[in-house]
């Protein structure tokens, strides 16, 4: 393996440690108890393991399926179909989650530009649809003809009208420009700690504040397409409670299942991959030392670059 800078904190395994760690994994051939899965990483395609999830193990669903875009995950490449073929396919994984989730189970769908036009319509058929995140992504080289781009969604699904939603986990930090003050000369609406002045505020569904994973973060891996621990904390802390069980069918590098670990929730993760879900397996036990989640300090949610 190719040395590392000494600030670069990219999570890489040589071929040893990747077969250690995967044998730490799951592989499921029948139907499987809640204590089977929980907290266990599942190396296997989705559209096998589901069928072997134990009904309404979930309270929280997580997805961040490949988009329609061809790109290689590890040993293999997921190939940019025909549309309506991509919609199929969503269609198949989809349909298979809604006896996995409880009744006020909450449903996260990440989509790029592109495909994001297809999951109203296919999660529609099962779930209500709440709202969508459109997130900056921040990254990479502009395109020579096109926009640079930098947006991304993420679809907010219930299954039932009755639904978890805790507010107050996920205020947002945001620094004050006109500290007013009360006749006492308190401050009016906003929180003075001796180093910061700010204000918690209500989170919007256009998310600004994501920084993508790069080489100096100690999250980083070479998986492709990592979403970041702060952008799956917020929907883990916005949508569940202590304890409860968190599945992601897609779990690439263990983002999910980290995070989920990291904020007091079980999970489930399922991931094709060898290498990424060997990864994830280092990076939950990394986690069992460091619970740290960069841009989330104390409860709140800063913004970024906000000193």
């Amino acid at each position: 393996m190719k040395k590392k800078a000494p600030r670069n904190k990219t999570i890489c395994l040589t071929g040893k440690e990747t077969a250690a760690y995967a044998a730490k994994t799951i592989r499921l051939t029948k139907p499987a108890a809640l204590s089977e899965v929980l907290n266990k990483t599942i190396c296997q395609d989705a559209l096998k393991a589901l069928d072997f999830l134990p009904d309404a193990c979930a309270d929280l669903l997580i997805a961040d399926p490949p988009y329609n875009l061809t790109k290689i995950f590890g040993k293999s490449t997921f190939k940019e179909m025909d549309f309506d073929a991509y919609k199929l396919w969503l269609d198949k994984w989809l349909s298979k989650t809604v006896r996995l989730l409880k009744e006020n189970a909450s449903i996260y769908i990440c989509a790029d530009w592109k495909t994001s036009i297809a999951i109203p319509e296919i999660a529609g058929k099962y779930f209500i649809l709440q709202n969508r995140i459109s997130w900056e992504r921040e990254k990479g080289r502009g395109a020579l003809n096109n926009w640079k781009n930098c947006l991304e969604d993420i679809w907010f699904f219930t299954k039932g009208r009755n639904y978890k939603f805790n507010l107050d986990a996920v205020k947002v930090q945001r620094p004050v420009i006109a500290p007013y003050r009360d006749e006492n000369g308190h401050p009016k609406d906003w929180i003075d700690d001796g180093k910061n002045k700010y204000r918690l505020t209500a989170p919007s569904n256009i998310w600004t504040d994501i920084s993508i994973p790069f080489w100096s973060m100690p999250e980083n891996t070479p998986h492709p397409t990592q979403k970041p621990e702060k952008l799956i904390a917020k929907l883990i802390l916005a949508s569940s409670d202590a304890g409860d069980v968190v599945l992601d069918p897609f779990l690439g590098s263990g983002t999910t299942s980290v995070t989920a670990k990291k904020l007091g929730r079980n999970y489930i993760g399922i991931e094709r991959e060898k290498e990424y879900a060997a990864i994830a397996e280092k990076r939950l036990e990394n986690a069992e030392q460091n619970r740290v989640i960069q841009g989330y300090e104390n409860g709140v949610f800063r913004a970024r670059n906000f000193i």
